[in-house]
């Protein structure tokens, strides 16, 4: 007879949604005559779960042991999130406020989970087999969904990157490498390794307290250490629910709390957890050398996004110099990978270029030309130090194609942020960064937010910024549009001889720090002849 242990383990039947996706509990190989038959006899009943010993019958044998009444691993599971759902270990207090706001919040999204779903199937089996070899509590394969949304090229206010969303004083830390090259922070098996570590760090810190464990993991264990301490001055509690800690802290541990209910009970909750297959996504290929990212695709058969999104701490486009010297690609494209990189030669990993160099190069403004580093340069010509000859040749690594090819590079990221619209009839400038400047002096100037002013150029609030650095700015631009006896539209004007910018104010009646703020290059020493400047001006008012 089953016990409880192996009846929670059983896996349950698939339902196809109207929508096209599957229920938690989805098994993707049933057959499809079935589900519609199913559906269309009752399409609003909701499916029935078939009986644990018929589930039993269908069943490999070799995953049950009749010795100990126990399954014998996770291979069993159909479904990622059941296997997930079978192996929670924390304990939810459903009861709390906290947790039933997040419930609801998760209850009004489900497309939220669908997203999830589509990009953890990437990375999920990944970080749930890591946590069950650790011993952890199944339920940290759902903080990625809080941190990141499961997307490895996330970056936050907080200056935090990647699935776990590390700050760069914690990757560093747990030696996640970030340089020009390459930000182990997004990488997928070292942040995965370091986040596992950290989170066991601060569970035996707080005791065995995952609650506070995760509340550390977002605050600090400092932040979490000092609001106990408080509470021990005034003879209160430390439990997690007891603790003051900032908003974002406060609602972090219920988040995953929610999570967990709502994946161990979906159909109490009406949830759907869109289908995501048991079984690796990708293999990890050793190489031992820098190697171009298209090249890489190429061998594996596969777009370069595509490379990109397995691999998303390659910051350029290709590996970096130093390592780590190893790739993931699709599991499925394993052989031929396998195949077409050693059928490559070493030496065309990646190209080369010979440079002549001129009067006035640096290493610097090389290397800026052939999106490489300095030491690079030094490294593969045997430069000692930045002390280079006009008339002499070096040998520069290069990119195989354009570099507008490598989409989701550092560089071709940060375009496309910078390109995409806020809306609301906001109109783009563009800014050079000046001695002086910063976040806050920038948007003063141009009256918009700090937040949205970094992350409109896919930046922190709190990161540097480099003289000439240039920034995308999306003000807003009045409508065209009649208000009362106004009507403002949008005018182009060409600036002639003799022209100021108090001059063109005055004669538009606008005033010159407007003309500012829609022409960030338009400045009164620089205006010239012929220059095209954007007015938005009153019509009526003119002559």
């Amino acid at each position: 007879m089953l016990n409880a242990s192996v009846l929670s383990g059983c896996a349950q039947l698939s339902t196809t949604t109207s929508n096209g996706y599957e229920t938690l509990f989805g098994n993707k190989h049933d057959s499809k005559d079935e589900t519609n038959d199913s559906l269309s006899n009752n399409a609003s009943t909701k499916h029935k779960t078939p009986s644990y010993a018929s589930e039993l019958d269908k069943a490999p044998a070799s995953i049950y042991n009749f010795k100990d009444d126990t399954f014998a691993g996770p291979e069993y599971y159909d479904n990622l999130w059941d296997r997930i759902r079978d192996n929670m270990q924390l304990e939810r207090d459903i009861s709390q406020p906290r947790v039933i706001a997040q419930i609801n919040w998760y209850k009004r999204h489900p497309k939220y989970f669908v997203r999830i779903s589509q990009r953890a199937e990437k990375y999920m089996y990944h970080v749930v087999q890591e946590i069950e070899e650790r011993g952890l509590p199944a339920e940290l394969a759902l903080l990625p969904i809080v941190e990141s949304a499961y997307d490895p090229f996330a970056y936050s206010h907080g200056r935090a990157s990647g699935l776990w969303q590390f700050i760069p004083s914690t990757g560093r830390y747990f030696n996640l490498k970030q340089d020009w090259w390459y930000d182990g922070r997004r990488d997928i098996i070292s942040s995965t390794d370091a986040a596992l570590t950290y989170l066991e760090n601060l569970n035996k810190r707080f005791d065995n307290d995952w609650l506070l464990a995760l509340s550390a993991y977002n605050a600090g264990g400092g932040n979490v250490s000092k609001a106990m301490r408080k509470n021990r001055k005034r003879n209160r509690a430390t439990d997690f629910w007891s603790l003051s800690l900032p908003r974002e802290t406060s609602a972090y541990a219920p988040k995953i709390v929610a999570l967990a209910e709502l994946l161990a009970n979906p159909e109490k909750y009406d949830m759907v957890w869109p289908y995501v297959p048991n079984q690796p996504f990708f293999k990890v290929m050793e190489i031992d050398s820098q190697i171009d990212l298209a090249q890489a695709a190429d061998m594996a058969e596969i777009e370069i996004d595509e490379l990109y999104k397995l691999n998303p701490a390659f910051n350029q486009w290709a590996t970096h110099p130093d390592g780590p010297h190893r790739i993931l690609v699709p599991l499925e494209k394993h052989d031929v990978f396998t195949e077409n990189f050693a059928a490559l030669d070493n030496k065309q990993r990646v190209h080369w270029k010979r440079y002549k160099i001129r009067s006035g190069d640096s290493l610097i403004t090389i290397a800026k030309k052939f999106r490489t580093t300095p030491q690079v340069i030094r490294e593969v010509n045997n430069v000692r130090n930045n002390m280079i000859r006009a008339g002499k040749t070096l040998l520069i690594p290069t990119s195989s194609r354009d570099m507008d090819e490598y989409t989701l590079s550092a560089i071709q990221r940060l375009n496309k942020r910078q390109s995409r619209s806020p809306g609301n009839g906001r109109h783009k400038s563009s800014y050079a960064v000046k001695s002086g400047d910063s976040f806050w002096t920038i948007s003063r100037k141009y009256g918009v937010g700090v937040r949205e002013l970094a992350k409109w150029n896919q930046m922190a609030p709190t990161d540097p910024l480099k003289i000439n650095q240039k920034l995308v700015i999306w003000t807003k631009a009045p409508k065209t549009q009649k208000n009362g006896q106004k009507v403002i539209r949008k005018v182009g004007y060409k600036v002639r001889r003799g022209d100021s910018l108090a001059r063109i104010a005055s004669k538009f009646s606008v005033s010159v720090g407007d003309i500012k703020r829609w022409n960030p290059k338009a400045d009164s020493k620089y205006i010239h002849p012929g220059q095209s400047i954007t007015l938005y001006v009153d019509v009526t008012k003119l002559n």
